[in-house]
């Protein structure tokens, strides 16, 4: 298991939270280790550009891209999650993402700014990151901008994505699961026990 290391992330955190729930767990930005782990964990903090910009400098872009054309799990949290689309625009400035998604990360639509505590999730019918934990439970959220819409449309050849919502302001994508690619807006590192849980079940479907 990786944590890619592109500058940008809590990775120890990240790395803690993965070995708790028994992961075999490396942080690195080695290109080949990161293409051949059985599983490659995307983190991210502050803003969409610099994420971006950081990304490529690592060539995390093209190793995210031939992970999932070779179907190899991909995990993304927080901006980590919001770069798979297709672009972020925040203060009226705006930056290509890793396309993985189509649609834009924009800044919610409410009064209070960041989005920062504990929020429950409508997850995904039939989801499997989120097997096995309570309805009603409660993640931690850290963010002022989200994907407010899903755009990808449905392929006759891929099962349909997984789409999970919540709720600051305005309806939000807190969690999606696409085939290889999956990736949660909130952090599973900081949400406790739930948090754990979905760490595992996303490591058992490795």
């Amino acid at each position: 298991m990786v944590i890619l290391d592109y500058g940008s992330g809590n990775l120890r955190s990240a790395e803690r939270a993965l070995q708790r729930v028994g992961a075999d767990v490396e942080v690195t930005s080695d290109k080949h280790a990161a293409l051949e782990a059985e599983g490659l964990v995307v983190p991210g903090v502050g803003a969409f550009a610099a994420c971006m910009e950081g990304l490529r400098r690592a060539e995390g872009d093209k190793i995210i891209d031939r992970r999932l054309a070779g179907d190899r799990p991909v995990l993304g949290i927080c901006v980590g999650m919001q770069v798979m689309f297709e672009r972020g625009v925040e203060h009226g400035v705006q930056a290509d993402g890793c396309g993985q998604w189509p649609g834009a990360v924009e800044r919610l639509q409410a009064d209070v700014l960041p989005h920062m505590g504990w929020n429950e999730v409508q997850p995904a019918e039939g989801s499997v990151l989120f097997a096995g934990i309570e309805p009603g439970t409660r993640f931690y959220f850290v963010h002022s901008f989200a994907a407010r819409k899903w755009e990808m449309e449905p392929s006759e050849s891929l099962e349909p994505a997984k789409v999970t919502w919540a709720e600051h302001g305005e309806p939000f994508i807190a969690a999606v699961e696409n085939g290889a690619l999956s990736a949660t807006q909130f952090h599973p590192e900081k949400s406790g026990e739930a948090g754990a849980q979905l760490l595992r079940n996303w490591l058992n479907s490795l």
